[in-house]
């Protein structure tokens, strides 16, 4: 089921966007998705869909309507040039994911895919909503672990670190060591601080980057997002930051596998051909309860072409199969 944060209309149920209205998810922001997470809907939330880009359009500026990032909308479309995609060129919306495969509770960064989830809970039901983040570069990378949010800042002020005030000194910029709150203040108007000192889940005054690797390390959202998430979190809620590039989920019968480029070379794996041990480390925790039939050629195609969209590379084993399966491991 799936509940659109501008009017809260439901594809299944009006009567239950009543119920989202009075929590406030149909009155403020207009971009991102609540989806329920009912029991037995597997692992995969939206859909995919296209639309025709105009003359003067960028990713930038198609993305954010969508709730998609720069790297997410490249990856979709590989073939299209992100800064002039050109008049009425059909540009594909990454808009269907699979969950990843964590503890489905608080806020979960994959940095591998550019991307928030959060998890919660009203009256018993469950709900996802995932939006598109920027993470730290190279030289900045995010940190990985589980952390949690210890506090919430209204109207920030900024309080740069000496690393960072001497790499604008470096370029010729004077950085004061407290930036206020305004429109000079990179933090945008939110901020949820991190038990990991120094690292922020904040929004910005420069949205064109949210999806691209650009930060010093925080995870920056769109003003919209942060604004949405910010008074439905507390100082209780937990934060996990993984690197999942490779995502398999079933949805019903059908298993399917999301790809997303790398942010590091993997120590394991060569230049060339398909990571072997990261797929088949992801296959087994994906198959642990259910035995699957696969296309191994498609997989190996879907890990080279990290679209990070899902693609079904197999199906549920007949039982036949399973019970040969369960006798070999006897």
């Amino acid at each position: 089921m799936i509940f659109s944060k501008d009017n809260g209309i439901s594809k299944d149920n009006g009567n239950f966007v009543l119920f989202l209205c009075a929590f406030s998810l149909c009155a403020s922001v207009a971009k991102a998705e609540v989806y329920e997470l009912l029991d037995g809907s597997g692992d995969l939330v939206g859909a995919i869909s296209t639309v025709y880009s105009t003359y003067e359009d960028t990713f930038i500026e198609i993305g954010r309507p969508h709730n998609l990032g720069f790297e997410e909308l490249r990856n979709a479309n590989p073939q299209v040039d992100p800064w002039l995609p050109g008049e009425g060129t059909e540009i594909v919306l990454p808009t269907e994911f699979i969950l990843p495969q964590v503890d489905r509770q608080g806020i979960v960064i994959n940095v591998a895919e550019y991307r928030i989830y959060y998890f919660f809970s009203i009256d018993g039901k469950d709900f996802v909503s995932t939006v598109p983040a920027s993470i730290g570069r190279m030289d900045w990378s995010t940190p990985i672990g589980l952390t949690g949010i210890v506090a919430k800042v209204h109207k920030p002020s900024w309080y740069p670190p000496e690393s960072v005030r001497r790499e604008y000194a470096e370029e010729g910029r004077e950085l004061p060591r407290v930036v206020p709150p305004g429109p000079e203040n990179p933090l945008g108007d939110y901020a949820l601080r991190l038990g990991l000192p120094g690292y922020l889940i904040h929004g910005t005054n420069r949205p064109a980057g949210v999806g691209m690797r650009v930060t010093h390390g925080c995870i920056r959202l769109f003003p919209e997002d942060i604004e949405w998430i910010f008074p439905r979190v507390s100082k209780r809620t937990p934060v996990r930051i993984i690197n999942q590039p490779l995502k398999f989920g079933w949805r019903g019968d059908d298993l399917f596998l999301e790809a997303h480029p790398q942010l590091e070379q993997n120590a394991e794996e060569g230049n060339d051909g398909p990571g072997l041990t990261l797929i088949t480390r992801e296959y087994v925790k994906a198959t642990r309860e259910q035995a699957a039939d696969v296309d191994w050629e498609l997989i190996a195609r879907t890990y080279k072409a990290q679209t990070g969209m899902p693609v079904k590379v197999g199906s549920r084993a007949s039982t036949a199969v399973q019970e040969e399966l369960l006798s070999q491991a006897e």
